[in-house]
């Protein structure tokens, strides 16, 4: 009777490097204009505005962040926020995309078509995984169940959730990394939105147990985290709104400087972005108090309305700076010793 071999002796053959793990391209785009489809109507309509390379890497982008947020989140397509389990959980989940992000970085197949499309688009636009750990920064942020002291820590958590894609997003537009100044720029945008999402979700988040508004603002009216979403506060929660889209409207203006650097096309389909998610903050200041009875939306006639307003601005191409002048770069919203 034959000995088996000892496993040391078996010549085990590595699996080949490729970009997009061996997938077809075509597949993956595909995969990923499904999810921003079903995950972002407003992100889609903008998309529809790049010329088809663009626009399908951005898919590709948009897909893996869409993933990333429901591993993170345990959702499906950003609906609800599953069971959250304790922190040890939610600390596996940002580990496992941090292990699923590597391994598309170095060209292997991950199962899952968009970490897969993710790793294509890094090798196609010089995507690099400080950016991509930038990120994921955000979500490791709320596995320790972190809330923001002041200002700048809001701001922080902003830059990882979405001026780092803001970031990304410009180098998938052709954007030279060398070019400081429109990344700058491209990372204002992703702060403005995120401030968008802040202030539409701020009762959404609290029965999830986050809270996004900073501690010192919280303080000023004498709540704890979470008083600020009770029904009987919601006249002083809208007073605060003010500030928070003054806030969202000095990147979003910021970021429109940068836009003004780019192809029209690109330009266009920026500022249509931009637009629309202005439009979500400026409707939860408008709303006041019954901001929050439900979710703030932009309808479909508002979207295109804004739309053919970014073509205009896209044409005139003169964007005004905003009030304050910029003294800030992207590198003043990167961690900080201790993140």
């Amino acid at each position: 009777m034959s000995k088996p071999r000892p496993l040391t002796t078996i010549n085990l053959r590595p699996t080949p490097a490729s970009a997009g793990g061996g997938r077809e391209r075509a597949a993956l785009v595909e995969k990923a204009r499904i999810a921003i489809k079903e995950g972002s109507q407003s992100f889609a309509a903008a998309s529809k505005l790049f010329d088809r390379d663009t626009r399908e890497r951005a898919w590709l982008l948009y897909a893996w962040c869409r993933r990333c947020d429901d591993i993170a989140d345990n959702q499906d397509k950003g609906g609800p926020l599953g069971d959250q389990g304790d922190l040890k959980d939610a600390e596996d989940r940002v580990q496992a995309i941090r292990v699923l992000t590597r391994r598309a970085f170095e060209e292997q197949p991950t199962a899952d078509p968009a970490f897969d499309g993710f790793g294509l688009v890094a090798d196609e636009c010089g995507l690099t995984m400080d950016l991509a750990n930038d990120m994921i920064g955000g979500f490791a942020l709320d596995a320790g169940r972190w809330q923001p002291s002041n200002e700048a820590d809001m701001l922080r958590y902003c830059y990882h959730v979405a001026g780092s894609v803001g970031v990304m997003m410009a180098l998938v537009m052709g954007v030279s990394p060398e070019d400081g100044e429109t990344l700058d720029r491209a990372c204002d945008l992703g702060l403005a939105f995120q401030i968008a999402n802040i202030a539409r979700d701020i009762v959404e988040d609290a029965e999830a147990g986050r809270c996004y508004l900073p501690a010192d603002w919280l303080a000023e009216k004498g709540w704890q985290p979470g008083e600020h979403a009770l029904p009987e506060n919601r006249d002083a929660l809208a007073s605060l709104m003010p500030q928070l889209i003054g806030l969202m409207e000095k990147h979003e203006q910021a970021s429109k400087l940068g836009a003004a650097r780019l192809r029209f096309r690109q330009r266009w389909a920026v500022l249509a972005a931009a637009n629309i998610y202005g439009a979500i903050g400026r409707k939860v200041l408008a709303r006041g108090a019954a901001a929050w009875n439900q979710r703030t939306r932009v309808r479909r006639v508002e979207k295109l309305r804004h739309v053919l307003a970014a073509f205009a601005e896209a044409l005139l191409n003169r964007p005004s700076p905003p009030d304050q002048p910029i003294h800030w770069t992207r590198h003043d919203f990167r961690p900080v010793t201790g993140w």
